[in-house]
Formats: C-alpha cells, sequence, structure tokens
C-alpha cells in the first residue's frame, strides 16, 4: 500500500531535494537543520530517570535509558523499511535437526487435503539464508519511500492518476502504520492448551460501548501527542520489533533493552537490560500482563554484527523482570536457532529452521524441544493467542511439504493435521482459533505478499472448510516470507475475514482511495460488508474488539489520521481518535511506513512504533522518531 499522490507544487516552483512528497501547495519549506515548527498542544517528552518530569518540547531529543544516544536533527525524518525477502524466499534444509514431532495421518482420514503425504515440491536453491534481519547474507534495505516491486517488494500498480502526478511532481511515495493486534491470552492450558483471548486495554470513557466492542467513542476524539521517543543510534540493522500495553505502561523494545515508559507521560519506569539484542517477540500476552521474547546471547561486536537468536524468555510487563531464560539444544551441543516467538496460555513456543521448542510460561521448564523424527520434520513456527498451532515442514529436501498441526499445547502432541497443497513452501497462521492460514501457492501472488489463498481449517478434525482466493491485484493484506506469525492488514472475528482491498482512484482531485471489505467463513463468499475509507484516505483493519473491527485510517498530506471503530453488524463507521493535522505531527505520523511499523490503540490512546532501525544517513538532518503516542484524555 502506498501513500496518495500529492498536488504538484505552484505554477512555477520546484520542490526542493529532500522534501517530503505530503508538502502540501504553497507551503514553505524546511530548510536543512532548521527545526520544525512544533504542534500546538504537546505535553512534555520523557526524562532520562524513572520519575522525573520530562524536559523539551515536541521533536527536542531524547535519551532513554537502555537506548542509544539520538542523532540530532528535525522532527519526523522516516526510517529506511528493510527490503523484505520474497514469499518462498528459499529456507536452509534442516541438516538433520527436524523438530519435535511428526504428522500422522488421523483415523479415516483421506487422502489429499488433512494429513501429510509428500509431493514433489520444487527443489529450493542452495546457499540462501532464510534468516531475519540482522544474519548474514540479508538483502540491503532500500532507502526509504523507494517503490517495492517485484518479488518480496509487494510492488503494484500505479493508476493513470497516479502516474500523472508522478510525472509532474516526481512525488516521493511514504507509506505509514502497519496494523498489528495484540491479544491478551488468559488461564493455563492444562486441559489441552487453549486459553481465552481477548485484546489488549482496558475498558475506559464515558460514553456507550459500541456494538459489543470495549473501546468507547469520546466526545471528542481530538488527539494530542502525549509523548514521543527518539531513534537510538545502530550501527547496523536492528529488530525492535515488539510493544504491548498495560493498564499503566507502555512496553517496547529497546537496544539490548526492553523498555517500560508511563502510559501517560512517557517517563521510564523500567528498563530490563539483556544480554544481547531481541531478536523476536510474541504478539500475545496474559492477563496479567506477561508476555514471552527471544534474544540473542551477547552484543554484537563489529565487522560481523551478528549473534545466534537462541535464547527465549518469559517478561513481566508490569515489574520489568525477567522470569527466566532458557535455550534448547538443536544440532549436536549447539544451541537450537529460533526466529520467531508465541504465546498460548501457559505455553512459550518458539520455532525455527533448528526445529520448535516450548516452555512453561511460570516457571521456564522445558515441555518439548527439538528432535529427529522418521519423517524429517521440523516446525517452522507457531501460532499462539486462544489456541498453539504448528506450521511444520516435513519431507526429504527438494520435495518437502507444509503441514499445520493444532498441538496439545502441554506435550507438543498433534490433535489434528491439515496437509497443505502442492506448490506451498511456507505458510502463515492468521488466526488459531478459528484456524486460518494464509499461503501463496504456487508463488502466485506475484506481489511479494505471501498470500494467493486463506485456508479454513477445522482444528479439530484438520479437514479443510473452505479456501477463498484472494487476489493480489485486489486485495492489501501481507504475511511475512518465511515467518509463521507476522500477517499484517488482516484480521479474523465474528466468523469473518476481513481485508483491505488495493488502492485505487478515488473521487477527489489528489489522492486513492480504499475499502475494509469481508469473506464469510462458513461460506468462503464475499459477504456484502464493505467499510470506505473516504477521499483520499486509505483503511487497514488493526484488531478485533468484540464484534467490531478497530481499524486505522492513512490520511492525505494536509489532514490528520484516524482511528475508527467499525461496527461489525452495520459496518458504521465510529471516530475513535484523530490525530492533529498541525505539519509537525503530520511528518512524524507519515514517517511510520505501512509494513514495518506496530500500531496498537486502546482506551484513547495510540501507539506508533518502529519495527526496524538503520544507521542513519550522515546528509540526514531531521529527527527520527521510535515511538509517537497521542491522546484522546
Amino acid at each position: 500500500m502506498t501513500q496518495p499522490p500529492q498536488p504538484p507544487n505552484q505554477p512555477g516552483e520546484q520542490p526542493p531535494q529532500g522534501q517530503p512528497s505530503n508538502q502540501p501547495p504553497g507551503e514553505p519549506s524546511q530548510q536543512p537543520n532548521q527545526p520544525p515548527q512544533p504542534p500546538n498542544q504537546p505535553p512534555q517528552p520523557p526524562n532520562q530517570q524513572p520519575g522525573q518530569p520530562p524536559q523539551g518540547g515536541f521533536g527536542a531529543p531524547q535519551d532513554p535509558p537502555g537506548f542509544g544516544t539520538p542523532a540530532p536533527g528535525g522532527f519526523g525524518a522516516p526510517t529506511p523499511p528493510p527490503q523484505q525477502p520474497g514469499y518462498g524466499y528459499p529456507q536452509t534444509p534442516p541438516g538433520g535437526q527436524p523438530g519435535y514431532g511428526y504428522p500422522q495421518t488421523p483415523p479415516g482420514q483421506p487422502a489429499g487435503y488433512g494429513y501429510p503425504q509428500a509431493p514433489g515440491q520444487p527443489t529450493q536453491p542452495m546457499g540462501q539464508q532464510p534468516y531475519g534481519y540482522g544474519y548474514p547474507g540479508q538483502p540491503v534495505p532500500p532507502q526509504y519511500g523507494q517503490q517495492p516491486g517485484g518479488p518480496g517488494g509487494g510492488g503494484k500498480k500505479l493508476s493513470t492518476q497516479m502516474q500523472i502526478v508522478i510525472a509532474a511532481v516526481v512525488a516521493v511515495v511514504l507509506i505509514i502504520g502497519a496494523g498489528v493486534w495484540f491479544a491478551a491470552a488468559k488461564g493455563d492450558d492444562d486441559k489441552g492448551g487453549d486459553a481465552k483471548g481477548s485484546s489488549q486495554g482496558a475498558d475506559g470513557g464515558k460514553d456507550k460501548a459500541l456494538g459489543g466492542g470495549k473501546e468507547k467513542a469520546p466526545s471528542n476524539p481530538a488527539a494530542k501527542v502525549a509523548f514521543q521517543l527518539p531513534q537510538p543510534k545502530v550501527t547496523d540493522v536492528t529488530d525492535v520489533s515488539g510493544s504491548w500495553v498495560t493498564d499503566s505502561l507502555y512496553v517496547k523494545t529497546g537496544i539490548n533493552s526492553v523498555v517500560g515508559y508511563d502510559l501517560t507521560t512517557g517517563t521510564v519506569k523500567w528498563t530490563l537490560p539483556l544480554p544481547g539484542q531481541v531478536c523476536a517477540a510474541s504478539r500475545h500476552a496474559t492477563a496479567d500482563h506477561k508476555t514471552a521474547i527471544a534474544f540473542e546471547p551477547a552484543k554484537r561486536k563489529p565487522p560481523r554484527n551478528y549473534e545466534k537468536c537462541s535464547e527465549v524468555g518469559a517478561i513481566d510487563l508490569t515489574t520489568g523482570k525477567l522470569l527466566w531464560s532458557k535455550s534448547a539444544t538443536g544440532s549436536g551441543d549447539e544451541k537450537a536457532r529460533f526466529n520467531e516467538v508465541t504465546l498460548s496460555g501457559g505455553t512459550v513456543a518458539a520455532g525455527g529452521t533448528d526445529g520448535g521448542a516450548a516452555f512453561d510460561l511460570a516457571t521456564g521448564a522445558v515441555r518439548w524441544k527439538p528432535q529427529v523424527n522418521a519423517e524429517n520434520c521440523y516446525d517452522m513456527g507457531y501460532g499462539g493467542g486462544p489456541a498453539l498451532v504448528a506450521a511444520r515442514k516435513c519431507g526429504a529436501y527438494g520435495s518437502q511439504y507444509v503441514v499445520i498441526q493444532s498441538l496439545n499445547a502441554q506435550t507438543g502432541a498433534p490433535v489434528s493435521s491439515f496437509k497443505m497443497p502442492t506448490g506451498v513452501e511456507y505458510a502463515s497462521i492468521v488466526s488459531t482459533k478459528p484456524l486460518v492460514v494464509a499461503a501463496d501457492v504456487g508463488d502466485t501472488a506475484g506481489d511479494g505478499s505471501g498470500i494467493s489463498d486463506f485456508f479454513v481449517v477445522d482444528e479439530k478434525t484438520g479437514k479443510l472448510k473452505v479456501k477463498i482466493s484472494a487476489d493480489a491485484d485486489r486485495f492489501a493484506a501481507r504475511c511475512g516470507s518465511t515467518e509463521v506469525e507476522t500477517c499484517r492488514h488482516v484480521v479474523v472475528g465474528a466468523d469473518r475475514l476481513y481485508l483491505p482491498t488495493e488502492e485505487h482512484e478515488g473521487t477527489g482531485e489528489y489522492g486513492d482511495t480504499n475499502e475494509i471489505v469481508s469473506f464469510d467463513l462458513t461460506t468462503g463468499k464475499p459477504t456484502a460488508d464493505k467499510a470506505e475509507a473516504g477521499d483520499r484516505y486509505t483503511i487497514s483493519p488493526l484488531r478485533m474488539d468484540g464484534g467490531n473491527i478497530i481499524a486505522y485510517k492513512r490520511p492525505p498530506y494536509d489532514k490528520g489520521g484516524q482511528i475508527v471503530s467499525i461496527d461489525g453488524g452495520t459496518f458504521k463507521q465510529t471516530v475513535l481518535l484523530e490525530t492533529p493535522s498541525d505539519k509537525a505531527v503530520r511528518e512524524a505520523e507519515s514517517g511510520f511506513s505501512e509494513d514495518y511499523s506496530e500500531i496498537l490503540y486502546t482506551n484513547g490512546r495510540l501507539f506508533m512504533s518502529e519495527t526496524m532501525l538503520s544507521k542513519r544517513s550522515g546528509s540526514s538532518s531531521r529527527q527520527e522518531y521510535l515511538v509517537l503516542s497521542l491522546s484522546t484524555n
């Protein structure tokens, strides 16, 4: 998804080099090294020390404990998004290190869908690394604003109107805010591993709840800047994925640390130092604010700047305590390397090319670890939340196939198995209950989205219920190339699958628009539901709120963005929050890219944060931000 094209400059004007594309016509450009104008009403930013009031105006440099010193400069400079490898990017074979368990044919189940049998698959090229950024052999991230295209780039066709505008003004495309919903699991899984899921955040506001949701419509949705955190300095591409909200804290991954900030002021409340960088973080947290991370055992050292992602731990988000940390043995005596970590009830599960391992959330006791089996299977990763589901790759290298298995979270034993069709090299878990899987069958999506079809599976029997084809030219959801639980811009709830459409020309003179539509999970057919973004806005779902959909509306160049609640029955939209239209805030908001940032909304508070940092360009003089928080409270 891309930023709507901007109106051309006034006749005779040329945009200065480095000027953002959302510069409105006739508005004075900002000169290099000149500080931006602050918005009218922001509170003070956080100070270094817990308990002290924040100092400095909006955009002032800040350096919270646990982070590096921010580079000086103006407000709102965009962060270069990393170039995601294309879906189907080859994965290193397990090398004799298959994961725990192996697929078994359920009694009486017919051949084909639902149980593993080894079909032929294209041989994967050798010598390429499938791991996340920060590992050797990764692709270099493009400069911010570069239009992605080709495999892994998520390129899209430009409308005629957009081509005209781009040709006229050579507009730099900005992309913002990817939706990530964070589910809180409740209870333990001693009876099969299921845990009741609920969205993060507490009830708030004074008005009546919307259509079964917890989020309340405020009397005035106009938001003010609560706080902003500057980006720390890094010398290499650094993953800072992971952000959570509790009743009183906003918690964010830092540099070799995790930091808890006051929900209202951004003041540092606690800092959890770690021996190395966080390399994976669970999307889920329990009702009492426990979650899981994976991290490196030591700090990175140049010139290699690489450490294996081998340590798994549990964090108390309220106190900032590391409850435990463990690793698992992979090949020989070496530690297993993990790409992802998730949480379901009382089980922490980590997966990767060395196989999967699981730990007790309370004690850290190993529930299962990578093991060799006759089918040469290994767990690529897991989907968590209300249930635990594994994406498992099986078979000899060159003829591998993918199986989706609902697991008993206590033992790791498969409850049911569903074999993905031939031509699927990787699969992503969109939802574990109901079980919805996304995949690019035969690399037919063609846009790097990782999605050609959604598969709705009965988690008890492993039988396919329906398959939903998602034309990449029409729909804008995305899943990671090799990761199992990284889908964006797609949510599941109320027996529906909700997707944004690709951007298209609106009725206005400038700018594209789009809609959120849905599919019935029972029939697999599209419904009549449609939530329009409105002229020059684009909309993307973030998470479910009861039967409602919480969505983010990316704004045009001269307005603020919106958080809206879409009634699950009527599809009527209610504005919950609207960001300021001040230039400084607009630039900050647009600096968070569509596919490489996290957006959390709860109880009148919006948090936008980066997931990937890179070395700052020496020519850049503008301030770049790790977190921007806005609030209606």
